[in-house]
């Protein structure tokens, strides 16, 4: 199924005129009503007239969070605020808060592409969707709520937390699909567990997961403990909200990119240059239909890879690989890169671990060291010769790690739910390093 069949399946041509046509209309636009860009296109030397060919938007230069938070809050808005119907804000864990807004066309057009999605997971108007990400300044909880009520589907606002009375819910009401992030869903699944419900004879059949990486080990999870279709979705404040990309229930290879709205690059963090697809890289957006908030190649700080290979679902818009981490978020220890996505990986392939982890980076002199936390199992932990049984684990997950990452690390089994839960996006990495 589709949802808006005559832009999601328009041939490449027609595509990169449609982009051309909105790239110069955008370009234009914040040339000569944000001052940001104003000085920036200058600075670099190229005006908007300067750009001719799609190629031509190397030429311009990127947009960094940093500048969003030295901009703070309105200083990137395109609009005035009288033609603002809505503001979101990140968390601002590191650093000033990011602000986005909103005009009525946008929220339109956001609704449109999160209800693309929807129809990309199989849904429908008849489905009833269990939303359980946060309402509020985060953009998840509305942005999937509107997508909802255009897709006509039923909404359960359900937002985050009181988790007890979310598997009340999800007994109660029957919901068909999800929407949370895929830590949340599986704390869901081990509080239902321990509550003596059985978890995977709710009606949920299908989950739609973003807001932090998650691996394909971590989807076979999912999909086991609910018994559900498990898949992927991606987006960010700063480009819109959840809705960016979406994998799709025929494919489940890639997240397919709304192209007709947004103009994705993937570049090398350390150089800026441009990586031809398949290249794992940084991904790079920019926004063509926004009005409030555009933003010109903006640098997401996410690694992935772009997949140009049809998909048989017959959408055409390039799709994006599974997240792989952050650029800035990238472990090095020892000269090795990691992400936790990588770690993740590794553990939830081991019997007996659960996929509950905590990774702890800290330097020993001038060494930097990673220590992985996870939790055992009940069984595991229950077994009569539990020291032997520990120690061999602990021992195949260095070898592991060792032998797939080709990094060292030591490993500390704990207890089970002893390590915290989130409720929200999972936080996996303790740096001591910058205390």
């Amino acid at each position: 199924m589709i949802y808006n069949e005559e832009f999601e399946t328009l041939p490449r041509e027609v595509l990169e005129a449609l982009q051309f046509k909105r790239l110069q209309q955008v370009l234009q636009r914040v040339y000569h009503t944000v001052g940001f860009y104003r000085r920036t296109f200058d600075a670099a030397g190229v005006r908007p007239d300067d750009i001719k060919t799609l190629a031509d938007l190397s030429r311009l230069p990127f947009t960094s969070k940093q500048d969003l938070r030295e901009n703070y809050p309105f200083g990137l808005f395109a609009v005035p605020m009288s033609s603002v119907v809505r503001l979101h804000a990140s968390s601002g864990t590191t650093g000033r808060s990011t602000v986005v807004g909103y005009t009525k066309r946008d929220i339109d057009t956001w609704s449109e592409l999160m209800a693309r999605c929807f129809v990309a997971a199989g849904l429908t108007k008849n489905d009833i969707i269990h939303n359980a990400y946060g309402y509020g300044l985060f953009t998840g909880g509305l942005g999937a709520h509107y997508g909802a009520e255009r897709l006509g589907a039923s909404v359960i606002p359900m937002s985050g937390g009181n988790t007890k009375r979310q598997i009340m819910i999800l007994q109660d009401f029957g919901p068909t699909a999800i929407c949370c992030t895929p830590s949340y869903a599986l704390n869901l699944a081990e509080q239902g567990r321990a509550m003596g419900v059985d978890m995977r004879s709710l009606r949920l059949r299908v989950g739609i997961f973003g807001a932090e990486p998650w691996s394909d080990q971590m989807r076979d999870q999912l999909e086991d403990q609910l018994a559900i279709q498990a898949l992927n979705i991606y987006g960010l404040s700063e480009v819109m909200g959840p809705g960016v990309a979406m994998e799709c229930s025929e494919g489940r290879e890639g997240m397919h990119i709304f192209e007709d709205h947004f103009i994705v690059e993937t570049i090398d963090p350390e150089t800026g240059a441009i990586l031809p697809p398949g290249e794992e890289g940084e991904i790079v957006f920019t926004t063509l239909s926004k009005e409030a908030f555009p933003l010109i190649r903006y640098r997401t700080r996410d690694v992935a890879r772009l997949i140009t290979a049809p998909c048989r679902c017959g959408r055409s818009h390039v799709r994006m690989g599974r997240i792989m981490g952050r650029s800035d978020d990238m472990l090095i220890i020892r000269g090795v890169n990691v992400f936790p996505s990588q770690i993740e990986a590794v553990l939830v392939g081991i019997e007996g671990l659960e996929p509950h982890y905590q990774l702890v980076v800290d330097r020993e002199g001038t060494l930097d060291t990673l220590e992985v936390q996870v939790e055992v199992s009940e069984r595991t932990f229950a077994n009569a010769d539990e020291v032997k049984v520990l120690q061999k684990m602990e021992r195949r997950i260095v070898k592991d790690i060792k032998d797939y990452l080709g990094v060292s690390a030591r490993v500390k089994l704990v207890e089970p739910k002893s390590l915290q839960r989130f409720e929200g996006k999972a936080s996996r990495v303790t740096d001591r390093r910058k205390l």
